[in-house]
């Protein structure tokens, strides 16, 4: 591997705290990834004194600006493209019913305790006499080669002075594939119900940092074996478990929403369309209705599940534009194309999806691809191969038909001005006639065609045209 310190910034920032007479380290993150291979363009500096002296310093060699946050005692600058925080060393103690700490100066050793696990507690030095050298007084090398998760001290204190080291501590494991140590994770189990004390705000950042993980089941397995998730996410709790009646039982439907997040997160990094996969089946447990003749069903969860996007990401603090009204379409939208699989691919049908699904159609598909997670390897191949069809009807529709994102040739507009009538449940009806006619193939999507029908349809409910026309 490369001098992970071989960037002229660091040459200077030693100078400067050599000048000075202080000790300074980079620490975490920047540490961290370096070991990992991953790329990092965030620097965590830790001076033992005043962290934003160092930094207005390295400012006016730059000639780079410096933002200071005097309340928290850091300061920060951009240069060759990486963002350098600077702060003081420093111990924090808690009260009780707050996650703001108490902080006082002190040593490198103080600093790397308060930090929230072992792998983000390693720093170099960037004193001239020992620069480079690795400090490492928890052992956090060890739990990076162990692929470990483990606080520096003891984890029930760690949690309990910020519980939002816990879905970190997850958020990292969903990341970078490690595990929990044991007493790390029963800690979090026992101190789960303060993480009531952090802000929305806080907690909705790392979790969709969990849902853009590389595997976010992990994340979210986690999240529900520590009792968090019932905390933060109860409707995604209420999706767990098989319930069994007589000779039937359904499935697990939070352990089948990982599948079809996972196989989602394969295909995709968007975030919107794996919450779309998070959210698909949130409504079922509200939808379950048994059937001693034919078991379990989850009739129209669909529908309700789209009603239910909203609120939940009000609560969740999740935008409420136009990504949330996506998530709400392609829960509404994601047995559409599962049916058409199973049926006959008929033009109408693949017409209708064209039009509902618009500009999202192949995301659309994504995930329902995505939903199929048999372990009935010959279902899932004609399921896929099904789906293949459906795709090449799109293709051949959508280049002769041009359905997709259609706008009706006959508006409401045209109809009243020809007719001279106010918008009224007749107008409605003529428009909704001559949508579905294009859609069901019966006319072509041109304006000849729909504006004969139109004129038919006006004729058959005694309106007749203004003479202007």
């Amino acid at each position: 591997m490369k001098n992970p310190l071989q960037l002229p910034i660091f040459e200077k920032i030693s100078r400067l705290v050599d000048e000075r007479g202080v000790e300074a380290y980079v620490v975490g993150g920047y540490v961290r990834d370096y070991y990992l291979h991953r790329p990092c363009t965030d620097i965590d500096v830790v001076v033992v004194g005043s962290g934003i002296e160092i930094a207005e310093a390295l400012g006016r060699e730059l000639k780079t600006k410096v933002s200071v946050f005097k309340t928290f005692g850091t300061a920060m600058l951009r240069a060759d493209g990486y963002e350098v925080e600077f702060v003081g060393a420093r111990k924090e103690s808690y009260s009780p019913d707050s996650r703001k700490p108490h902080v006082e100066d002190g040593t490198i050793e103080d600093d790397q305790r308060r930090r929230d696990f072992t792998i983000n507690a390693m720093a170099w030095s960037l004193n001239g006499k020992t620069f480079g050298e690795l400090v490492d007084p928890f052992d956090g090398m060890y739990d990076l080669e162990d692929c470990i998760i483990c606080t520096p001290c003891d984890p029930d204190i760690t949690f309990s002075d910020d519980p939002l080291r816990m879905m970190r501590g997850i958020r990292f494991a969903s990341q970078l594939g490690f595990e929990l140590e044991d007493e790390t994770f029963e800690a979090m189990k026992r101190n789960r119900e303060r993480i009531k004390i952090v802000s929305q705000e806080r907690i909705i950042t790392e979790l969709n940092k969990i849902v853009a993980s590389p595997v976010p089941s992990i994340g979210f397995e986690l999240l529900e074996l520590t009792g968090l998730l019932e905390i933060i996410f109860p409707e995604m709790h209420a999706l767990c478990g098989v319930e069994r009646r007589g000779n039937h039982a359904h499935k697990d439907n939070f352990k089948h929403t990982l599948k079809v997040l996972d196989n989602v997160a394969r295909k995709s990094d968007d975030l919107w369309l794996r919450w779309a996969a998070v959210m698909h089946d949130i409504a079922k447990p509200k939808c379950k209705s048994y059937d001693p003749r034919i078991g379990f069903s989850f009739h129209g969860h669909e529908v309700l599940g789209s009603k239910m996007v909203q609120p939940i990401f009000r609560r969740l603090k999740l935008p409420l534009g136009e990504t949330m009204k996506f998530v709400q379409k392609m829960v509404f939208l994601h047995l559409r194309p599962i049916i058409l699989a199973e049926d006959v691919v008929t033009d109408s049908a693949v017409r209708r999806l064209l039009f509902e699904a618009g500009d999202d159609v192949d995301k659309l598909m994504t995930l329902c691809e995505a939903d199929i997670t048999s372990g009935i390897e010959s279902k899932v191949k004609r399921f896929l191969a099904n789906f293949e069809l459906v795709r090449e009807k799109m293709r051949d529709l959508e280049e002769r038909d041009r359905i997709r994102n259609f706008q009706p040739p006959i508006t409401g507009d045209i109809i009243m001005k020809e007719y001279d009538i106010a918008p009224c449940a007749m107008l409605g009806e003529i428009k909704e006639i001559i949508k579905n006619a294009i859609l069901d193939g019966e006319i072509p999507n041109d304006y000849d065609a729909a504006h004969a029908l139109m004129e038919r349809l006006a004729s058959e409910r005694g309106l007749v045209k203004r003479k202007s026309f």
